[in-house]
């Protein structure tokens, strides 16, 4: 085990900030998402895997919230209220089973994509154990208790402002390390934020396409930062949308260029596909004629950017030649590429796994894909695909008719992670290897949980304010005209 004094520094830090903020558990954990190649250990039994630091803030949740003095009674009220757990903890007992059993029992009866013992590679080999089935299993069970120790932090005490913060710390960090990371190669100082990248990974940071020098901020790839950037886009705009703050505002545009820059077909495909609910959104606002300002902004802008398109083709056509053919090889041509035919042909042979292994999967971790559904159903099998679906609704719903039910800032903050979480889905259905979701899938599915939790109670409480002050029914005269003890005690009965 060799462990690693930046990754430890970096963690020291953003305890620092948590704790400034009076929330270093939270902010710890969604801040340092934002570090996606920096590792604070490297595991050399278990082929040099080496966890990144948001492990470690995970594993502090876990452990301070199991250490609390009523978590018994805490956690039996959070799966008392919070039923999708139960379906979160099966999932999490059926992978664990998966991992181990199924490698054994389906040994050699398929074939799969697994990394090579010399970590130099993707290679094909018959079904066996793997040192995948321990560590990305031991990555979705630390998912899944974090959501479980997230509900029930988030549904005894009202933490929804630490998360606002944490999401904008998040996307403040991500936009400003790729920010630097592009900054430092076009002025030839390569990669400038090479001391923080600790993880035993593959490190392609210092790569040219088309003419462009690929942003990787604190990632280890493009396709990575590109990842996290939809995510962090996805939540600065619904949450600028939501409550007009001029900091999302901000983030939102910035994250914007920096996934356009970032020349990854990645982001390319995901702007595309995120694109078309904004679309639809201020259509069905115009059509209304409910239309505001800001849809108004993105409309202006939008006609500038393609009136200075036009205006700078006229002028010089070849300007946007390289922007062109970078376009035609990271998107269109993308598929008849020699890495676009490998990946395809490791989904096709998960599905194949998925089909000789009679439906039941290859156990997590077994085998690599190219696309997160992929995965799923080729590792965990059609039950585990049918929980993880079962799991992937609630985030799909959101708060549903319960949003009316919870103040506009609570609103706008689930609203915005779980755009986040949902974007999350979709650079995994592009390039993740693994069915493990994610922690923003995670962190989503805790926040909206406890919500709803909330919402609900919120609901019963305003259904039973016109019962509580109804007029009291007109009690029964006794002799002389007044009322008898028996009837003015009952009457105040209804009293409020």
């Amino acid at each position: 085990m060799h462990i690693s004094i930046v990754g430890i520094l970096i963690c020291v830090g953003i305890l620092l900030i948590g704790a400034y903020c009076r929330s270093p558990l939270i902010i710890g954990l969604i801040v340092s998402l934002a570090f996606g190649a920096t590792a604070f250990v490297t595991l050399v039994a278990i082929g040099g895997s080496s966890p990144l630091i948001y492990t470690f803030f995970a594993a502090l949740l876990i452990t301070a919230v199991i250490t609390r003095r009523r978590f018994p009674r805490e956690i039996g009220n959070t799966f008392g209220k919070i039923r999708p757990l139960w379906v979160l903890c099966g999932l999490m007992t059926y992978s664990v089973v998966g991992a181990w059993l199924f490698p054994r029992l389906f040994a050699g009866q398929t074939s799969v994509f697994v990394q090579s013992t010399m970590r130099r590679g993707i290679v094909e080999a018959s079904l066996a154990p793997v040192s995948g089935n321990i560590t990305q299993t031991g990555y979705f069970v630390l998912g899944g208790l974090t959501a479980i120790a997230l509900c029930v932090l988030l549904l005894k005490e009202d933490r929804m402002d630490a998360v606002r913060r944490s999401f904008l710390l998040l996307c403040g960090f991500h936009a400003g390390m790729g920010l630097l990371d592009l900054i430092g190669k076009v002025a030839g100082a390569g990669d400038i934020l090479w001391p923080i990248r600790t993880a035993n990974y593959a490190m392609l940071t210092e790569v040219m396409e088309g003419g462009f020098w690929r942003i990787t901020g604190a990632n280890s790839e493009a396709s990575s930062f590109a990842g996290v950037s939809l995510i962090c886009l996805a939540f600065c705009y619904v949450y600028w949308r939501e409550t007009k703050s001029r900091l999302a505002q901000g983030l939102a545009a910035l994250l914007l260029v920096l996934a356009l820059l970032s020349t990854s077909s990645t982001a390319y495909v995901g702007l595309t596909i995120l694109a078309m609910p904004v679309a639809l959104s201020i259509l069905r606002s115009f059509l209304s004629d409910r239309i505001d300002s800001d849809e108004i902004l993105i409309i202006a802008l939008l006609g500038v950017a393609i009136v200075t398109i036009l205006a700078v083709i006229l002028y010089h056509s070849e300007f946007f030649a390289l922007f062109v053919r970078l376009i035609d090889s990271m998107v269109l041509n993308k598929a008849s590429s020699a890495s676009g035919q490998e990946r395809a042909y490791w989904n096709i042979k998960s599905l194949q796994a998925f089909a000789d292994t009679g439906g039941f999967g290859v156990g997590l971790g077994s085998s690599r894909a190219s696309s997160w559904p992929i995965a799923v159903v080729s590792q965990l099998g059609l039950v585990g695909g049918v929980m993880m679906a079962t799991l992937l609704m609630i985030l799909v719903r959101g708060m549903g008719r319960l949003k009316p039910y919870l103040d506009p800032e609570t609103n706008a903050v689930v609203s915005g992670v779980r755009a986040s979480a949902l974007a999350s889905a979709l650079s995994g259905t592009l390039i993740s290897g693994t069915a493990d979701p994610g922690m923003f899938f995670f962190i989503a599915f805790a926040v909206i949980s406890v919500s709803k939790v909330h919402a609900r109670r919120e609901r019963d409480a305003r259904l039973r304010v016109p019962q509580l002050s109804r007029p009291a029914p007109a009690a029964p005269a006794g002799p002389a005209g007044r009322s008898s003890p028996n009837t003015r005690a009952a009457s105040a009965l209804y009293r409020p």
